[in-house]
């Protein structure tokens, strides 16, 4: 496996919840996986929140963005939790980010963040295990699902999850989520796409696999006649010449992108 695989997989890649019987697994055992020594994973995973923190101190310099920091609606005490995909789980992600800005700005509240995104995760099987809700107790919960329902098999195949299936399983799990915790309920949209690099990313193409932006719009569009607040990433991570918003992939988004949602999202939420 080379460097930057390694790297790429320890950024996005979490094991202990992607297999959840794995909760407590040691470094030693999860290192392997990405062709490391312990000492290599866990300088990666120290640099991984070097950044992020970094990310969030540099935007605290910003005085109308740290105010809204400072507006966020999470009272002292509060436990966050975020659901989600790759785009929630990469470990220089927006929730990351927003983690190590209440931390920075407001320190004496105590607030804790903890992160259950999975990359990969449709929402068929976040809600399969959307029991763990009711053991985390949170008083926010943070959504943002929906891309990997819209992969699509081949360039223009059938979804993993049909969009009608999605709006059944979005229902569901804001109707478990909050009847197993009783938490103030937070949709995201999914983030777009870079089609242009998808169509050419060489693991897509082996793979068979694809995603199209007009799935993501409908996924927002689902999203945004709900009840409940939504946030839209969507619209803030537009492809565009002059900023480099997504990796090679055109799916991932880049640090510059993860920063351009979470200003999304603190905006959002205030």
């Amino acid at each position: 496996m080379s460097t930057e695989l390694a790297v790429k997989l320890a950024r996005f890649q979490r094991p202990e919840l992607s297999l959840p019987f794995l909760y407590g697994i040691e470094d030693a055992h999860i290192a392997p996986l990405f062709g490391l020594q312990p000492d290599e994973y866990r300088s990666l995973r120290a640099d991984f929140v070097t950044q992020a923190r970094a990310a969030a101190a540099d935007l605290l310099t910003e005085p109308e963005f740290a105010n809204l920091v400072d507006r966020l609606p999470f009272a002292p005490g509060a436990h966050v939790v975020a659901l989600g995909e790759s785009s929630t789980a990469d470990r220089l992600s927006w929730f990351e980010i927003l983690r190590h800005l209440l931390e920075l700005r407001r320190p004496g509240d105590g607030i804790t963040c903890t992160n259950l995104a999975v990359t990969g995760a449709t929402t068929s099987q976040v809600l399969k295990g959307i029991a763990a809700l009711g053991f985390h107790r949170p008083d926010w919960v943070l959504c943002q699902l929906g891309a990997n329902d819209a992969q699509r098999l081949g360039l223009d195949g059938p979804r993993v999850v049909s969009a009608e299936e999605t709006a059944r399983n979005l229902d569901l799990l804001h109707e478990e989520g909050v009847r197993l915790g009783g938490a103030h309920w937070v949709w995201l949209t999914p983030t777009d796409m870079d089609e242009q690099l998808i169509a050419t990313f060489p693991p897509f193409r082996q793979a068979g696999i694809s995603w199209c932006a007009t799935d993501h719009e409908e996924t927002a569009r689902a999203l945004r006649a709900r009840p409940e607040p939504v946030i839209d990433t969507l619209a803030v991570t537009r492809p565009g010449a002059g900023h480099r918003l997504f990796e090679s992939d055109g799916v991932h988004l880049t640090p510059a992108g993860q920063v351009a949602v979470t200003r999304a999202v603190v905006a959002g939420l205030c």
